[in-house]
């Protein structure tokens, strides 16, 4: 007896994949701007960070979707190498795009980049190949990130987790058990989102109050803002993809993108005074408005070709652009602090350049590594028959 462990891939919805390219975009430039900004109430894109939990929103609707029908005819194991051959090639790219760029980006911030061996890098990068956590002891940049090679990776972790909570566990919820889940969760949301610190974890993180950052690190406080950041979005996406109801409006994905776009850029609500402001907006967003726009661009349809083009290639290079900006930005932070006194439009033009880079880069993976790896990995891994 055979099985096939291939499944051909679903349709798509292709506004919400080009949601998905808007808000990665938005994240580069996000990062681009922080490297001149004094802290998270002072950045110009403010509420950038947020297009994380956004994407999980994303993540979450488009795993129900594509799996909750398949598990009469498919594994846990199968749905874990599906993910993996979607997933893995393009972690282990942005990994080694920061293993090749690490020692560029020695800014006064990174005091370890220079005190960090030959050897030791190359263990970084074979652990971020592995998607094996960075414990603080082994942290070779100074920022106690996941991946010292590449801090995008953090959110990866965490949708790794995600896949695995609903592989073995989550995937047999009925909705009403879901709703309760999801419901919960949103209250770790209003408490990391408010600063309620239920938990007593949160009392070190004066840097980012009021707001959802966080999530990259192993320590205690780290740890629970990543679970937060993970469970109310990717369940709630997983939760509309089950309930079908959707929102249909005409022009769906220009009004989807302004909406999204609008959320994470607007400046920092409340300011000194009144910064719990801020956490009421970080959790509006979350718990309301990505949801509603999830909803939209799933109710929505494209019908145009020119707006068809724009969704495919926004989401062709989402993924691409999002895991192998970042060490991009390390090298731009080292850059900003060796001129600091160079003229603003200078800053402007190697900044925009940079972004144009990192969008060439995406897309010339994704052609010439990404997709060839992939099919490579359907062919040998996803469609082999083995004997039972």
């Amino acid at each position: 007896m055979t099985n096939n462990t291939y499944l051909a891939s679903k349709p798509r919805y292709e506004i919400l994949d080009g949601l998905r390219g808007v808000a990665a975009m938005i994240v580069v430039a996000f990062h681009l701007f922080e490297t001149y900004s004094p802290g998270p109430m002072f950045q110009i894109l403010n509420h950038g960070y947020l297009a994380v939990d956004f994407f999980f929103v994303l993540s979450g609707f488009v795993i129900g979707y594509a799996y909750d029908d398949r598990w009469n005819r498919m594994t846990t194991w199968t749905f874990f190498k599906r993910r993996l051959v979607r997933l893995h090639p393009l972690l282990i790219m942005g990994t080694l795009i920061g293993g090749v760029l690490f020692y560029f980006g020695d800014a006064p911030m990174f005091q370890l980049v220079m005190q960090t061996p030959w050897w030791m890098l190359l263990l970084a990068i074979v652990m971020g190949c592995l998607m094996i956590p960075t414990p603080p002891s082994m942290d070779i940049r100074g920022w106690s990130e996941i991946n010292s090679l590449n801090g995008a990776t953090w959110s990866l972790m965490w949708e790794y987790i995600a896949n695995i909570l609903y592989a073995l566990v989550i995937r047999r919820f009925s909705k009403v058990v879901l709703v309760v889940f999801v419901a919960l969760s949103a209250l770790l949301t209003i408490d990391l989102s408010l600063n309620l610190d239920v938990f007593g974890l949160l009392a070190v993180r004066d840097y980012a109050k009021y707001t959802v950052i966080g999530g990259f690190g192993l320590s205690p406080d780290q740890l629970y803002i990543g679970i937060t950041r993970l469970l109310y979005p990717f369940f709630m996406g997983l939760l509309l993809s089950r309930i079908g109801r959707y929102i249909q409006v005409k022009g769906g994905f220009w009004w989807c993108s302004l909406f999204i776009t609008v959320i994470l850029v607007i400046p920092h609500v409340g300011g000194e005074a009144h910064c719990y402001l801020d956490g009421i907006y970080n959790a509006v967003s979350i718990l309301v408005f990505f949801p509603l726009i999830v909803l939209m661009g799933a109710g929505s349809r494209v019908t145009d070709q020119r707006s068809m083009k724009v969704c495919k290639f926004l989401g062709d290079i989402s993924y691409p652009l999002y895991i192998t900006h970042y060490p991009w930005i390390y090298v731009h932070m080292k850059w900003a602090a060796d001129h600091q006194e160079a003229p603003l439009s200078v800053h402007i033009c190697v900044a925009v350049g940079l972004f144009l880079l990192t969008i060439a880069i995406a897309y010339a993976t994704l052609k010439l590594y990404d997709e060839p790896v992939r099919e490579w990995l359907k062919q040998h891994v996803l469609m082999k028959k083995s004997k039972h």
